[in-house]
């Protein structure tokens, strides 16, 4: 296996507009190792979620190669990718993205169903690890906003993925809160040896990773 998770070769990412093609991402060139945790830091529009989306195989590059887990995108289709998402990626995002009908243990459930696993241990036992083994059967509404991206981080992580991307994890959490969060994901990370890539805004948070990226204007400006 590869002591590499992540590879981006000549990344641009362009949208039409009537003033002509906008540049999002610019250029972008990346290895990130097997297990590593890199924060992407940088203003608000400098292309940071751009870069997860196109890391998660959600939105196309322009021009460029992405190969993440040893699948390089270029070469699948979308059923193909939307295979690789459910047994390689996990996503946390800010804004937790729960089903609102479903309860919390359902919610860390559906990756597992959707991949046709029958054994539904491991996410009550994830719940648990996250401090939820009295919220199983309550639905995001019954829960703090701690509570639910909890409940996100068991579900991102429920299927065991290699690589695990998170935007702004603790974005809509209080201080003391988010550093809890934050304290479950580079846990849990570390002891499955999970590749992390995490856009956050906290420096202090982006200093708990291995490396933190500095992103500007579409263009990765080297170690923060």
């Amino acid at each position: 296996m590869s002591e590499t998770a992540i590879q981006i070769e000549n990344l641009h990412v362009s949208l039409p507009s009537r003033a002509g093609d906008v540049n999002i991402l610019r250029g972008i060139e990346l290895t990130v190792a097997r297990g590593e945790k890199v924060s992407l830091v940088g203003p608000s529009g400098s292309g940071k979620s751009t870069l997860l989306m196109v890391l998660a195989g959600l939105e196309p590059p322009t021009q460029g190669r992405v190969v993440v887990d040893g699948f390089d995108y270029g070469r699948m289709s979308e059923d193909d990718l939307a295979r690789f998402r459910r047994r390689h990626i996990g996503i946390v995002f800010q804004s937790f993205h729960l089903v609102p009908t479903m309860t919390a243990f359902e919610n860390v459930s559906l990756p597992l169903e959707l991949a046709g696993q029958a054994d539904m241990s491991v996410a009550e036992k994830l719940l648990d690890d996250v401090g939820l083994a009295h919220r199983h059967n309550h639905y995001p509404a019954q829960m703090s906003g701690g509570e639910q991206q909890r409940v996100a981080l068991a579900r991102a992580l429920v299927a065991n993925p290699p690589v695990l991307f998170a935007d702004e994890p603790t974005g809509n959490l209080d201080q003391k809160t988010g550093t809890a969060i934050m304290d479950l994901l580079i846990g849990l990370a570390s002891e499955r040896a999970t590749t992390l890539v995490l856009i956050t805004h906290d420096g202090v948070l982006a200093k708990r990773t291995d490396r933190v990226l500095a992103m500007r204007d579409g263009r990765l400006e080297g170690d923060g």
